[in-house]
């Protein structure tokens, strides 16, 4: 194949160039809107990619086209259905051309003070009409549609080391630029803390201010922005809730007791495993649609939990974690797959191994601390990959770890 390491090459007007050569971004100008479309050389005679403008240009793949790569190309990406974003696509997750992502989600943007007063009387409003039931993506669910598009559940080598805070916020941002939700810019309506930095902290906290300032209340509407940041802690504080965020060590996040309460019993799991006897210890991401209490102060609306292995990758417990390490300790190449809103993670393999030839290999744990409706699909997966030509790659974890396949050099 035509990329080797992490230098993904194109075939453009005729020539061939890698992302850093000499000329790139003059070839990616000249088709940009127009002309043929550039082709990744990853396999035989090529995928087919276009063109955006993100400052620079860059190319990117075409809708449904990722798993057409070769598993060590950049590009490449699992079918949906090998997920949880397998059950949302084309209902709830639409790219209804190249880079334009349209979400439909349960939640709203804003509450206006009339509904919360009848949500609060028990009072149901009379629709006018009856809609057909889709599929709604929970917050956890663009949670993991974030990360995954951010390239946060994929490892290479290369990225030891260079997941810190500026750039996790940095590439949230930048998956959120061409999504769309309710019609309004994610991106526009989301907020990731800015790395600390005690010399330069006042002016991250006036453009948090000026971030935030679209929270203020208007015309009975009390609007709702997401927040992405790492748990820290959370300390009561008389009827209410403080929730500390790291970079964030200047301001909370408010919440109601009974609020923080049900939060604490429904991620139960999640608090927990940050607890774990295993070093080191995992992240715990908060995803938080917060309002305004008062005149910046931040109060949380609606929570999802998430963990993820110290390289922010996101995991759905500690069963996976020694996993995900032995894989970045072995400067292996994998993407992690995640659950989104299926009832389960069972049926789906803990990663795919990339680096192990033309196909990607499935990695499958089990565990019999998972719940019996999780173990039970994780034997009907295995029983039908068993009957498959590839055999499926497995670990009980509290067996020792068998070894992976061997990791093929690149062409």
């Amino acid at each position: 194949m035509s990329t080797v390491g992490d230098r993904q090459r194109f075939l453009i007007l005729g020539h061939v160039y890698a992302i850093d050569d000499q000329g790139f971004q003059e070839a990616l100008a000249r088709v940009y809107d127009s002309g043929p479309r550039p082709r990744c050389l990853c396999r035989g005679d090529g995928v087919e990619m276009y063109v955006a403008r993100h400052g620079r240009f860059v190319v990117k793949r075409m809708p449904d086209t990722g798993s057409l790569h070769h598993p060590g190309c950049p590009s490449y990406e699992p079918e949906a259905a090998q997920s949880g974003l397998g059950e949302l696509v084309g209902d709830a997750v639409l790219e209804l051309q190249p880079g334009q992502v349209e979400l439909r989600v349960d939640f709203p943007w804003a509450h206006t003070l009339s509904t919360e007063s009848a949500r609060n009387r028990g009072e149901r409003s009379d629709p006018g009409e009856i809609e057909a039931p889709r599929r709604r993506m929970s917050l956890r669910a663009v949670t993991h549609y974030l990360f995954e598009r951010a390239g946060f559940n994929r490892w290479t080598p290369a990225m030891a080391g260079k997941r810190r805070q500026a750039v996790i916020q940095k590439y949230l941002l930048e998956a959120a630029a061409d999504i769309s939700i309710k019609g309004e810019r994610l991106a526009q309506r989301m907020y990731v803390p800015e790395a600390f930095n005690e010399a330069t902290h006042a002016e991250a906290a006036r453009r948090r201010r000026e971030k935030l300032a679209l929270l203020q209340p208007t015309n009975n509407r009390m609007p709702l922005a997401l927040l992405i940041g790492e748990f820290k802690s959370a300390e009561a504080s008389g009827p209410s809730v403080r929730v500390w965020i790291k970079h964030m060590p200047d301001v909370p996040l408010w919440a109601d007791r009974q609020v923080w309460a049900r939060i604490e019993r429904t991620f139960a799991a999640v608090f927990e495993a940050c607890g774990a006897d295993v070093e080191p210890k995992p992240r715990m991401i908060l995803s938080t649609l917060i309002r305004a209490r008062r005149e910046h102060t931040y109060e949380i609306d609606t929570a999802s939990l998430m963990l993820t292995s110290e390289h922010w990758i996101p995991v759905e417990g500690v069963h996976e974690l020694s996993l995900i390490r032995s894989l970045v300790e072995q400067g292996r190449r994998f993407v992690k797959l995640l659950r989104y809103d299926a009832g389960n993670a069972g049926r789906f393999p803990n990663a795919l191994l990339l680096d192990a030839g033309a196909k990607p290999v499935a990695l499958h744990v089990t565990s019999a601390f998972l719940p019996a409706a999780e173990q039970a699909a994780k034997t009907r997966t295995l029983a039908a990959d068993s009957n498959a030509s590839d055999l499926p790659w497995v670990w009980a974890s509290d067996q020792p770890m068998p070894p992976f396949p061997a990791a093929m050099e690149h062409a």
